[in-house]
């Protein structure tokens, strides 16, 4: 094991996290490939699909968290750009999936590529460079804090007109690193103000033109059925609490869960219930515990990291994992709305499941270049006192 570990470095804690959430991930998937084959035979090939998902994701990660983090800055440079490209063909011809075009589909291999996915990391690291670069010009509005918001306002922008819970989520990270980072306090409120004024405007605007934001009816009915007191409006979140009630303390074990044969998206947006309902309330509480700490070892690592961007980034990367966890967690427990967001690491993914590898290996990339610093100072502080040493012996002689 501490041969194994030699090649692994970084946070050991966030290797084990991320190893038993993908465990749990596979024992899930399995039991829910009877229901993605719709009583075809061929359910192996699901869970074959979902192995080979988390394999190559460990093997990213394996690579990105040995890249120096200072090279992300770098490339986020393009790559923002390269985001906004993607996330307009993704608008304009994009594959749509339950009434929303959030997929692309690459050519040959015959893979849906979520772009509001790739965006959201490249955005986080984005605004992270930024933020770091800017530190000094926050006084100044234009100059500090609108070449940061140009990219931001673009994205979001372009994922809101079909994935509203995304927008907003993205919308929050940024006004945490903002504050963060200590923008002037103003400044985020006025861009509070800002957003909501634009959003409002746009739903006014999409009153009279209803193509300009396709989801306005599904959101307001998300909304209203979430407040209803009718079962019938409340059918879907009902079934998600029976699931979690069927669970009991213990479960009743994978694979014999009932209620995922009835919940829409029970693999993805109410994973989370359903797995209560194999598991228990007890592997709830096991999913909640490993995303919790999963945070306290994220901000462990920003605290400790000397590099204004690494921990921004840091926290960005960590905080957009684990609150997809928590929306998913709040949306199965009616504390919110439903939102569509998937649990990391848990709901059956596709492309989704690599870029969660990749944000955890760039966290894992700062936490070994953090862990290689301390190292570094702790051998100039040795060969600092064995010259001390000598040169005390010498005096004496």
């Amino acid at each position: 094991m501490r041969t194994f570990f030699t090649y692994l470095k970084g946070d050991k804690v966030i290797w084990m996290i991320t190893l038993i959430l993908s465990l749990f991930s596979l024992v899930s998937v399995y039991s829910f490939t009877p229901i993605l084959a719709r009583g075809d035979s061929g359910t192996e090939g699901f869970l074959l699909k979902h192995v080979m998902m988390v394999f190559s994701g460990f093997v990213i990660m394996f690579y990105v968290h040995n890249i120096n983090f200072k090279y992300y800055s770098r490339i986020s440079q393009i790559l923002i750009w390269v985001s906004v490209i993607l996330l307009f063909v993704t608008l304009v011809a994009g594959v749509r999936i339950n009434a929303a075009e959030r997929w692309l589909e690459i050519p040959v291999l015959n893979i849906k590529f979520q772009t509001s996915d790739f965006a959201k990391v490249v955005l986080i690291v984005f605004v992270a460079r930024m933020l770091t670069i800017n530190r000094d010009k926050f006084h100044d509005f234009r100059e500090g804090i609108v070449p940061i918001l140009i990219p931001v306002g673009l994205v979001i922008g372009l994922i809101v007109t079909q994935n509203l819970s995304t927008a907003v989520l993205i919308f929050g990270l940024t006004l945490i690193l903002f504050f963060i980072a200590k923008v002037p306090f103003k400044y985020i409120f006025g861009i509070v103000g800002g957003a909501i004024a634009a959003f409002g405007l746009m739903i006014l605007l999409a009153k009279a033109n209803p193509d300009l934001l396709p989801r306005l009816e599904t959101w307001m009915n998300r909304f209203t059925s979430h407040s209803s007191e009718d079962p019938r409006k409340q059918w879907q979140i009902n079934n998600a609490m029976m699931a979690i009630d069927n669970g009991g303390l213990l479960g009743k074990g994978p694979g014999n869960g009932q209620m995922k044969h009835i919940i829409p998206e029970a693999y993805a947006d109410f994973v989370y219930a359903s797995f209560i309902e194999e598991f228990g309330s007890m592997g709830g509480g096991v999913l909640l515990l490993m995303y919790m700490m999963l945070l306290f070892r994220g901000i462990r690592i920003a605290s400790k990291c000397e590099s204004v961007f690494g921990s921004l980034m840091v926290i960005g990367l960590c905080l957009n994992l684990v609150f997809m966890a928590f929306i998913n967690m709040a949306v199965c427990t009616k504390i919110i709305p439903v939102t569509g967001q998937n649990m990391p690491l848990i709901s059956m993914g596709g492309t989704s499941t690599w870029f969660t590898f990749i944000s955890l290996g760039i966290i894992l990339s700062v936490s070994r270049s953090v862990e290689e610093e301390v190292i570094k100072q702790e051998g100039n502080t040795v060969r600092t006192d064995l010259n001390e040493e000598k040169g005390g012996s010498y005096a004496v002689a």
